[in-house]
């Protein structure tokens, strides 16, 4: 059959760190006789050669070539290219992995939109990735249309005879940003470009001994000589005009303002803080005109108009007043709204811990060169924020806690503007926003898949765009949260964490349900039929399934179909048929499973026993109450070894957790 996808994974020395690859490329759900993966060892030195060899051995898709180092990524994927047999190809660094899916549905898709080049959706942990590049699926994109200049890793699935086509491959040597010289010129000859993003495909992972090649510091010079061969690809395929402005504008805010801004700045040794400082002045000065200067956010374009003049003391304390900016955000109220969770919150800019302020007035004067001083570039940088506050928006994100696969939620938000009593002509830029969390819907259309998702808010007020944990508006005491839900076929848990952040525990938590805190006498017997008001939001009738386990020796075991259906007062009603006949003598224990469709069926123990009485079946306390291992998880581990396990590389870590089980209680996960 013919290979639809080769993998080329491009591997130095990744130890343990290559394992989660590996376990990713053969976790495919696309066949294995339709797709290859091709390992290109860049004479790594440690036990990875030997270990892709018996992969290999055992997996007649999966090749290994063997080279000479080549100092960095460009040469082995180049080889790749070379050895590949696929109609697509696909580039996998060794320390990240893909989603199970990623193949198959980024194939199908580039297909279906006869796309060059298909990029899909990438989580990030530890490490930056797009986020609004990946707010919608885009079957048609370019870099005028999308934020495709946002993605310049070469994490990417690209049609083998575009390739070939065009010439298209990698610089190689020791360098840097071979990927962007790579990626650029892709975006500028692809017939079409297509974004997947309704699925997590790339895991994107700063490894635990951060020795990325992407976190090693760089040589300024070096740096930024590589930086200027990925601007010559734009003029050389591109007129003087808004498309190059527009390809220029994110190598000017990411690459260079960015990089002179707040702590990210000030954390530097001296002597290279100038050195970097130095090498931004001169490709500034070269290569970046007013047209690129007038697409960028006030506080980008401040930064960027001195490092241009080669103010760097002015930069150096613009950075000093930046630091002390953070994200601030309130979340004022959460409940139940049918089968999804509103929830309500501020955000805005703060300083020093306190709200910051802007001018009242912002008429922005007339841009004639840079700031005079860093008084006037703070004014220009807070009037321009000001003046563009209607523009101003604000994101809810469900992330997942050991992936960081992450969801826009649907948010309705207003901005206001306040005056601030004791500063006269100076007003606080808010935003409060609903957002509607559905964990039905809430993975981009599907069910959030199991796991614990923290609340990330993301605020953008003019050229200030970051992220932040989603905190109570008052923390003495702490809001209540909503009682547990099952909805959309998942049992969630909505609970503040250890640092008093809002999360989901999807799938998860088991005592933290409630069911400890019942008594036998919550539940009564009519005939026969078992009956209790639970402490659960149910948006409708819920299927779900008792167990009844009888005395031992025998211990037989009994089921039947059961019913969540809302009281009207906000928790849920359990009705279920006993089955009389077949209860014998002695007592049987209850459990509950509150969704009897789940792929893996989890029942919770109740505190109760059912046993004959001359009247009928009759409620009881259980015969003993030691917690079935399901109620708590299989096999939790010590504390003492899961504090050792923290210790290990991520890949160790997982396995030896995967081994121990994950017994904690949600809020015990908390972070």
């Amino acid at each position: 059959m013919p290979v639809k996808v080769s993998v080329v994974v491009p591997v130095y020395n990744p130890g343990p760190y290559i394992e989660d690859c590996i376990a990713s490329v053969l976790r495919q759900s696309l066949p294995s006789d339709e797709y290859e993966v091709i390992f290109v060892d860049d004479g790594s030195s440690d036990g990875t050669p030997a270990r892709l060899d018996a992969v290999a051995a055992e997996h007649p898709h999966v090749h290994v070539i063997h080279q000479e180092p080549s100092g960095w990524s460009g040469k082995p994927r180049n080889v790749g290219i070379e050895a590949s047999k696929g109609e697509f190809v696909m580039f996998v660094d060794n320390d990240d992995f893909l989603g199970d899916e990623a193949l198959e549905r980024m194939y199908d898709y580039g297909v279906a939109n006869e796309a060059d080049l298909i990029i899909g959706k990438m989580a990030g942990k530890g490490r930056p990735v797009p986020v609004e590049l990946f707010r919608r699926n885009r079957p048609r994109a370019t870099v005028e249309n999308a934020p495709l200049m946002d993605s310049l890793t070469p994490h990417k699935m690209l049609r083998r005879s575009f390739l070939d086509r065009t010439g298209l491959r990698f610089p190689e040597g020791r360098r840097r940003l071979e990927d962007h010289v790579f990626v650029a010129e892709a975006y500028l000859r692809a017939s079409n470009i297509s974004v997947l993003s309704d699925y997590v495909c790339y895991y994107h992972l700063k490894r635990e001994d951060a020795s990325n090649a992407g976190f090693q510091r760089f040589d300024p010079v070096g740096y930024f000589a590589n930086l200027r061969e990925a601007l010559d690809v734009v003029e050389r395929h591109t007129e003087p005009g808004p498309k190059r402005d527009r390809m220029f504008r994110r190598w000017l805010r990411s690459e260079m303002s960015e990089r002179l801004r707040g702590n990210r700045f000030l954390k530097l040794p001296d002597d290279y803080r100038r050195e970097l400082f130095d090498e931004i002045h001169k490709v500034i000065a070269e290569r970046m005109g007013p047209s690129v200067f007038a697409l960028l956010e006030p506080a980008h374009r401040v930064v960027a108009e001195l490092a241009g003049a080669g103010r760097y003391e002015d930069v150096l304390a613009l950075a000093e007043w930046e630091a002390a900016i953070s994200p601030s955000t309130a979340l004022e109220s959460i409940a139940w709204n049918g089968g999804a969770l509103k929830v309500a919150f501020s955000a805005e800019y703060s300083a020093h811990g306190a709200p910051k302020t802007y001018p009242a007035d912002t008429t922005v004067a007339p841009l004639d060169g840079p700031p005079r001083t860093v008084a006037d570039a703070v004014a220009r940088l807070e009037a321009g924020t000001a003046a563009r506050f209607p523009k101003a928006k604000v994101d809810l994100m469900m992330r997942e806690r050991e992936t960081h696969a992450q969801y826009f939620q649907p948010v309705e938000f207003t901005r206001e503007t306040v005056p601030v009593e004791d500063e006269p002509g100076r007003v606080r830029l808010v935003v409060r926003a609903t957002a509607t969390v559905d964990p039905a819907t809430a993975a981009a259309g599907v069910p959030l898949p199991a796991g614990l998702w923290d609340a990330y808010v993301r605020l953008t007020i003019g050229g200030w765009n970051r992220e932040y944990r989603l905190f109570p508006a008052t923390r003495d005491p702490l809001p209540a949260m909503p009682l547990p839900g099952v909805t959309g076929g998942r049992r969630v848990l909505p609970y503040w964490t250890v640092k008093d952040t809002f999360a989901l525990d999807v799938d998860k938590a088991s005592r933290r349900l409630g069911f400890g805190e019942l008594r036998p006498e919550d539940f009564t017997v009519a005939g026969d039929r078992l009956r209790a008001v639970l402490p659960f939001h149910v948006a409708g009738d819920v299927k779900a399934s008792l167990r009844l386990t009888g005395p031992k020796p025998a211990a037989e075991v009994l089921e039947v179909p059961a019913t969540l259906s809302p009281d009207g007062e906000g928790q849920a009603v359990l009705d279920a048929p006993l089955p009389v006949r077949s209860v014998r003598d002695g007592r049987w224990q209850l459990a509950l499973c509150l969704v009897a469709d789940a792929p893996e069926p989890r029942f919770f123990t109740l505190p109760l026993a059912v046993r004959h009485s001359p009247t009928g079946l009759k409620v009881v306390k259980p015969a003993s109450r030691r917690p079935a291992a399901d109620e708590h998880g299989p096999g939790a581990a010590p504390g003492a070894v899961r504090r050792l396990a923290r210790t290990l590389p991520l890949p160790v870590r997982r396995a030896l957790l995967r081994a121990l089980g994950r017994g904690k209680s949600a809020r015990q996960e908390g972070e």
